[in-house]
């Protein structure tokens, strides 16, 4: 079998294989006759919106909010898999809210217009001498949907990106424009950082940076319980570092990120990885899950370890071409390792049939009321995913109770279930965000079936 790494499940062409090997089964929403649909990045959420509102500045929007009435949801890339953006109202849609609006080189920040996606602000913040402190693992979304969700990166360093807004501007339902921060509204500013959109529309935000650098990436297999019990000793050697646990098997890919002066050496995979790939996903695929972990547990103690150099923001986000949907929570560290032995031995017991390997790592607290980490401990996040051509909800039904029997908070951009009353007894400030929520929207223009079920609100 030809060699291959994990940067393999990057690529489309390898993918396709898994694609192609079973019937989809995947049913995907009607499209309401005569209307112009909406579609998330992965297809599994569609929604039949009225109209869309597309501003060119602040004072439109505004203007926009003042004279009109009826439900709005803002929507930014779409690549959430939580249902945040579907209405039978109007989108606003930042698309044109874009940019870098102002920087201050002494402090090192940054001020984008809100609609501005992460991959385009690295290489704007590096000709001004900054980068991003971290990214997530894709870089797609715009900046405000992904602070909306508490989007985060990897790191016990490192908080969610919302923990590095210093600064941002929202227009209320009532077209009013509020200029937020700590020092001005404490309490506003830590329920606006991250506020799924329900607040009202966030136009700009200023972004604490630190000078440009570059990193040096290992990737390498190891057995999944030999890296679950030194993940500690081994984060605390690395800037990041994380672990992709291989459904049906005994072994995980182990990726370290670190500091490094180092020459940049980063290619593509190559069409080699890609064909050994490929191939291993066609024989898995023929293989009943209860039949598949000697298989799989040979070929990755045959994975070779490959390393990558590049500049910060090429190495933190990647480009996925696969289409999937995800679920993730976040429980406490301590309960971490157990909470994600239990996902992995379900997946055996109850023969699920998925390839896709989990994710598992550490991310920092912060004070921001509604991320996953918020309080006073860091936490473990734990991600499954599945295949957007396959249904998802039999898989995620099945796992999601196991979060929360270990006190797990969800991802508001992953697909979860819970209601206000569950949230309620996650989140210290979750009554206190209700009552901002109500002070600024008290006819919920903003809220959509998803969000009142998350807020408790009837409708």
């Amino acid at each position: 079998m030809k060699p291959f790494t994990r940067r393999s499940w990057l690529s489309a062409s390898a993918i396709a294989a898994l694609i192609s090997s079973v019937p989809s089964a995947f049913a995907r929403g009607g499209v309401a006759s005569g209307s112009t649909p909406w579609r998330n990045w992965s297809g599994g959420v569609v929604a039949n919106p009225e109209g869309r509102f597309s501003p060119a500045s602040e004072d439109e929007l505004a203007s926009y909010f003042s004279k009109t009435s009826g439900v709005l949801r803002p929507v930014g890339s779409g690549h959430s898999f939580s249902p945040l953006v579907p209405t039978d109202g109007h989108l606003v849609v930042i698309d044109q809210l874009t940019g870098l609006l102002d920087h201050d080189k002494q402090a090192l920040k940054a001020t984008f217009a809100a609609g501005t996606r992460l991959g385009d602000m690295g290489p704007i913040l590096e000709s001004h001498g900054q980068a991003m402190y971290n990214l997530p693992d894709i870089d797609r979304q715009t900046l405000a949907g992904a602070t909306a969700t508490a989007t985060h990166g990897t790191g016990i360093d490192f908080g969610c990106l919302s923990s590095y807004v210093t600064a941002l501007r929202m227009v209320t339902p009532a077209g009013e424009v509020l200029d937020i921060d700590a020092d001005s509204n404490p309490e506003l500013f830590a329920a606006a950082c991250v506020s799924l959109g329900s607040l009202g529309v966030v136009t700009r935000m200023t972004i604490q940076n630190r000078t440009p650098y570059r990193l040096l990436q290992n990737s390498w297999v190891a057995k999944t319980e030999d890296l679950l019990e030194d993940f500690d000793n081994i984060a605390a050697k690395y800037r990041h570092f994380e672990i992709f646990p291989f459904t049906h098997s005994d072994y995980s890919s182990a990726l370290s990120t670190q500091h490094t002066d180092e020459a940049i050496d980063n290619p593509s995979p190559s069409v080699e990885e890609e064909a050994g790939f490929a191939q291993m996903i066609t024989q898995l695929s023929q293989v009943p899950p209860r039949d598949r972990l000697q298989m799989v547990n040979a070929i990755m103690s045959q994975t070779p370890p490959s390393q990558r150099v590049d500049t910060s923001y090429r190495i933190l986000a990647n480009v996925r071409n696969t289409r999937f949907n995800e679920m993730e929570y976040s429980v406490p560290i301590e309960a971490g390792a157990d909470c994600l032995r239990e996902v992995l031995r379900t997946i055996i017991e109850k023969e699920i049939d998925v390839v896709f390997p989990l994710e598992y790592r550490y991310v920092r607290r912060d004070d921001t009321w509604l991320s996953m980490s918020s309080g006073h401990e860091d936490h473990a996040a734990i991600s499954i995913h599945r295949a957007a051509q396959f249904a998802h909800n039999p898989y995620f039904d099945l796992i999601e109770p196991i979060f929360w029997k270990y006190g797990g908070r969800p991802h508001w951009g992953k697909v979860h279930s819970l209601d206000a009353r569950a949230l309620t007894k996650l989140y210290p400030h979750f009554r206190d965000f209700q009552e901002i929520r109500a002070s600024l929207d008290p006819t919920g223009r903003m809220l959509n079936p998803h969000l009142s079920k998350v807020f408790g609100v009837r409708t």
